[in-house]
């Protein structure tokens, strides 16, 4: 196996019927789904790579994801956009326990720690009153 593959694998398990391995894009989509979830979080934040990969149709879970993941053990850095008018501190905990839980209960890696990195707040979209009249 090249060194390349080896990075990517997030977890590998031998069993009696063969080997299990977990790469570390599906920890990472894992976490990505799992904050999203959580009432109050408006986005991701990620980089180009992930604007990239949108603007060609495709979805990225793992849009604003870092992980690292060792044999037993993972540590996540999530990058957020919180609504406005949440409480962020009960919004980025409510993140970093979803986000263990998830992680923990599908691929059976120890999370060691979730790290939250608010970058942003998202607006809701504002309607016209009846009397305004918008100009473009």
């Amino acid at each position: 196996m090249d060194e390349k593959k080896e990075k990517v694998i997030a977890t590998k398990k031998d069993t009696s019927l063969g080997t299990v391995r977990i790469a570390d894009e599906v920890v990472s989509i894992i976490a990505g789904l799992a904050a999203t979830e959580i009432t109050g979080i408006a986005g991701m934040s990620g980089g180009l790579v992930g604007g990239i990969a949108e603007i060609l149709g495709r979805k990225n879970f793992a849009k604003g994801v870092k992980v690292e993941v060792g044999e037993r053990e993972a540590a996540v850095d999530l990058y957020i956009i919180v609504k406005y008018g949440v409480r962020i501190p009960d919004v980025a905990l409510a993140v970093q326990e979803n986000v263990k839980q998830a992680i923990e209960t599908m691929t059976g890696l120890s999370v060691v720690e979730v790290n939250v990195h608010v970058q942003g707040v998202g607006f809701p979209d504002e309607e016209p009153k009846d009397d305004e009249i918008r100009v473009r």
